[in-house]
């Protein structure tokens, strides 16, 4: 199978493709723009609020940021976006910056969409503020860095109206060739699943820095090494791979056990640079994941393999995406990659088999908002991250913790920090 073939022939859902009504239940015109609102000016939001006006109904038409400077260059960028289609340049009156930046924008009646992509400590308390807006609300991973938030967030997916669409940032599932071979696994093509393996190496963060900075400012712009800002790296990055596994096996892990470390990182933050976890998930199956993030050299991999009675799948992000065994299918297009020759994305847009994961996305959330047909994905995106904090909880405590005992902790990290000092 290929992407011209899966296009033609597979599920417009699995696929993402946007297909908008002449009018729906929202009383969009066919083709009419949605008003996007970015929240967070920085590499990854800016990324994604371009893919939405490239590939999308959506147009960008409001931005916030916490700093001048971010809002300024984010401005500039997507009035030249703008241009490049057609449409408007970003008005004063809808450019917000400073700590009360994430409430403005929610409050903007101007703005039918918010696009979460401010450091993950915030993520909860931005997505309350953009949900009771009435607002559709865009995401990114995670729905919370610590116990606490995640049941918050379950207790905000509570209060999202019938009209609203919100959607967590987990682009891969939407990736052609991934969502090719979901269907395959999830029709039974490996037998009865015993173990899986991962992976997720990548390089270090470098350091950002800005004139005339305070600490606490420092901090913000570096929120990458930092676990009450990041939630370390197994809840901010690996959290993908283990998504996927979680979205392929149908279930989150009842128990984990892991080791882990800052063995080589030596800058001024506290999150561990690798990290070695065995997840149980039901029917006794267990995956054993492993990450690095350090250096400053090309040794990026990403990946995950099932193994069942049937048949093994291999889902890298580079390299064969297949199924070996009494079932035998390939996506086509990936058979001829080698494994692990991917490059980095700092930005997270990646390309091989996850070249198109991103637009894909967008266009099924916009496509959620103009056929009148919303998603709710806080509950499975709050999931994915307790799966996560699950590992590295055990990693922390350097035994083996369950679901139940991740659930009883209360663990809750504090920001340490007066935000109104960049008012």
């Amino acid at each position: 199978m290929n992407r011209r073939k899966f296009l033609k022939t597979g599920t417009a859902a699995a696929a993402g493709l946007l297909l908008i009504k002449s009018r729906t239940a929202f009383g969009y015109q066919a083709n009419s723009a949605v008003r996007h609102g970015l929240l967070g000016c920085g590499n990854r939001g800016t990324s994604v609020a371009t893919s939405f006006a490239k590939n999308t109904s959506a147009q960008v038409v409001a931005l916030a940021d916490l700093f001048a400077d971010q809002l300024a260059a984010g401005r500039e960028h997507f009035n030249q976006v703008n241009a490049g289609s057609g449409a408007q340049p970003i008005a004063d009156k809808l450019t917000f910056h400073g700590p009360h930046a994430f409430e403005q924008l929610a409050a903007s009646p101007d703005v039918d969409l918010i696009q979460i992509s401010t450091p993950p400590f915030f993520h909860v308390q931005h997505l309350e503020a953009a949900v009771a807006s009435g607002k559709n609300v865009y995401c990114e991973k995670p729905v919370g860095i610590d116990i606490h938030q995640a049941k918050q967030a379950l207790e905000i997916a509570k209060r999202v109206k019938p009209t609203q669409s919100v959607d967590v940032g987990f682009q891969c599932r939407n990736a052609p060739p991934f969502a090719a071979i979901a269907e395959k696994i999830k029709a039974g093509a490996l037998g009865k699943i015993a173990a899986a393996n991962g992976s997720y190496n990548a390089p270090g963060v470098p350091e950002r820095t800005h004139a005339g900075e305070s600490a606490d400012e420092h901090r913000l712009r570096n929120w990458l090494w930092y676990r009450a800002l990041s939630g370390d790296i197994l809840v901010e990055q690996n959290i993908h791979i283990i998504d996927l596994c979680n979205w392929l096996l149908g279930a989150h892990p009842l128990k984990a056990s892991a080791t882990g470390g800052r063995n080589v990182e030596t800058h001024a933050g506290d999150c561990w640079d690798n990290y070695e976890v065995e997840f149980t998930y039901p029917g006794d199956a267990h995956f054993t994941f492993a990450s690095t993030q350090f250096g400053d050299y090309d040794h990026f991999n990403a990946n995950l393999s099932l193994l069942g009675d049937s048949g093994a799948a291999t889902v890298p992000y580079t390299g064969p995406v297949q199924i070996k065994g009494k079932q035998p299918w390939a996506w086509q297009e990936s058979v001829d990659t080698e494994a692990g020759s991917g490059k980095f994305a700092a930005n997270g847009s990646f390309s091989d088999n996850l070249a198109f994961a991103d637009r894909e996305k967008e266009r099924t959330f916009i496509d959620s908002i103009t056929s009148g047909h919303p998603h709710n994905q806080i509950a499975s995106g709050v999931e994915t991250a307790l799966s996560c904090m699950l590992g590295r909880m055990a990693g922390y405590q350097r035994h083996e913790v369950t679901w139940e005992d991740l659930l009883a902790h209360g663990e809750t990290y504090k920001l340490g920090m007066n935000m109104e000092q960049f008012a």
